[in-house]
């Protein structure tokens, strides 16, 4: 099993000179289906096979040999509750992005379906990862192929909002690098034998603490990088931009795979880790996730262009992602974990109906349709499914994941007070009001625009593109025990080592050791006191 793990993450890669040195046009599609089809089945027994009574415990690993004997930098792949349903998730987008550009796409089309394979394989590396560094840098190999889909398949203002994403993205990603070599080095003083390590089974033991002054400085360097990724507001703003001049492609990758990548960084690194930054954080990071919520839905509702509202729906949804992480209790984090793979189906569909609608009409904008419904009767039914799977309805995939996290938002240990929930709610409302909104003036209505009479249905390869995915909103919806079950081992375990983790910094820090600053901040006297009345 730890073989098939790695031929399931570079496969990919393999596809990529096949498509490079053939000449016909379809061939280089099938060559990209078949070997996306292939990593999806190859990655089923990784599902099939996997311990849920294990699931606190990292499988399949497969562990390389350090590149030098002082440096514990190594390659170390493996799956736990964290990871498998992301990775999951990843293979099993990877074959309907691929059908999702089968006619759309003419220019440079080998390099374009190269780009898609490369950015799954980099997305499952990172998934998979269990060294940092590894991660690392299967984290940036990511950005490369984006870069390339937006800013050479994008639309008319790629240029702008390649830049935009690049720079954003880069800059949180070296300040991260930086905190890392710190740790790494840091670690490497504590663990027997090595100068430098980044193993995450180490770093995220007991065995390894980081003082407080430095957990508030590291812990800012590696959440930053996370919130733009995510992105959180106020570092949103790339987004918009990228989402709307991505190729169809391109936009659901980004909207189901790369975001997570954020929100994952913030429970696999931040939280074992840091773990006093990142309770003591988590009021401000709930601050700037219900902002998030709200500001992303307003924004949303008044956007003339269906792609932009639906770009701007996903700054309001991950800002759900985030409130639950930082709630610090099993109910709200496990309907984060539930929620990141909620929004990389419903949001991964819309931008996939966007995408026909637009192949259909070149056009985005919401006036130019209204009273469509008579004449695109499947392709109506998928875009209201979808529409109410991201707006939360009661029996699908959204409801499930949002009512975790708000439920365990309520009861956080961590949060001041119960506002943070209360207003977080206000956003669900808000959703089904620009969601639904924009669905009946593009739906119903009479025909004013007299293309919009000769528009053609869903064929039988965009039918086959969303049914799997309305499949899974429903089942999420319904039964949602076959999805959480994998995670909730790991969830428990990660929270309470973690409690164990920042109770033991704090008991080995004296007052007289730390800044004023940072006392207060972390309010070390009341923490000796509960200490000292504990013991």
């Amino acid at each position: 099993m730890e073989a098939l793990l790695n031929i399931t993450i570079y496969l990919p890669l393999l596809g990529i000179p096949l498509i490079l040195m053939l000449k016909n046009e379809n061939s280089r599609k099938w060559i990209a289906l078949i070997v996306t089809s292939l990593t999806f089945i190859l990655s089923l027994p990784l599902l099939f096979n996997f311990n849920v009574a294990g699931s606190g415990t990292a499988q399949y690993l497969s562990e390389g040999s350090r590149i030098m004997e002082s440096l514990d930098i190594k390659y170390l792949v493996g799956l736990d509750g964290l990871s498998l349903l992301l990775f999951m998730l990843t293979t099993f987008m990877g074959p309907i992005v691929i059908l999702s550009s089968w006619d759309s796409v003419k220019k440079h089309l080998a390099g374009y379906l190269s780009m898609l394979l490369l950015l799954q394989t980099a997305s499952l590396g990172v998934f998979a990862s269990l060294d940092l560094m590894v991660f690392y840098v299967f984290f940036e190999l990511s950005l490369i192929p984006m870069y390339f889909l937006i800013g050479i398949w994008g639309g008319a203002d790629r240029i702008r909002a390649t830049i935009k994403f690049f720079i954003y993205t880069l800059v949180g990603s070296l300040i991260m690098l930086v905190g890392l070599i710190y740790v790494g080095y840091d670690a490497g003083a504590v663990m027997n034998g090595v100068n430098f390590t980044t193993d995450w089974r180490f770093l995220s033991s007991n065995l390894y603490q980081i003082g407080l002054e430095q957990q508030t400085y590291l812990f800012l360097a590696f959440a930053l990088a996370f919130c733009i990724k995510v992105p959180l507001f106020p570092f949103h703003t790339w987004l918009p931009y990228a989402h709307t001049e991505a190729p169809t492609a391109g936009s659901v990758v980004l909207a189901a795979i790369m975001l997570k990548m954020g929100t994952y960084g913030l429970i696999r690194v931040c939280l074992p880790i840091f773990p006093n930054a990142f309770m003591e954080f988590a009021p401000w990071m709930a601050t700037l996730a219900v902002i998030g919520i709200i500001y992303g839905a307003l924004v949303a509702m008044v956007q003339k262009d269906v792609k932009k509202l639906v770009a701007y729906s996903s700054v309001s949804h991950l800002g759900f992602v985030v409130l639950g992480i930082f709630a610090f209790n099993a109910v709200a984090v496990q309907g984060a974990i539930l929620q990141m793979i909620n929004h990389g189906l419903s949001t991964g569909a819309l931008f996939l109906i966007v995408g026909m609608i637009y192949d259909r009409r070149h056009t985005r904008m919401i006036k130019d349709f209204g009273g469509i419904a008579k004449k695109v009767p499947i392709f109506t039914v998928m875009f209201m499914i979808a529409t109410f799977a991201s707006i939360g309805l009661p029996g699908l995939n959204g409801f499930i994941g949002e009512f975790l996290i708000l439920n365990g938002s309520f009861f956080s240990e961590l949060y001041s007070n119960k506002a943070f929930a209360i207003l977080a709610t206000t956003g669900v409302i808000l959703a089904a009001v620009y969601m639904l909104w924009m669905f009946q003036r593009v739906m119903f209505g009479p025909i004013t625009n007299e293309e919009n009479n000769s528009l053609a249905d869903l064929n039988a390869r965009e039918i086959g593109l969303l049914v799997p995915m309305v499949i899974f909103m429903f089942w999420i919806g319904v039964h949602p025990v076959d999805f959480t079950k994998y995670s909730e081992a790991q969830v428990q375990e990660l929270l309470s080592s973690s409690e164990e983790k920042s109770m033991a910094v704090i008991k080995n820090t004296s007052r007289d050791e730390l800044p004023d600053w940072t006392a207060k901040l972390y309010d070390i006297d009341e923490a000796e006191s509960q200490l000292a009345s504990t013991n």
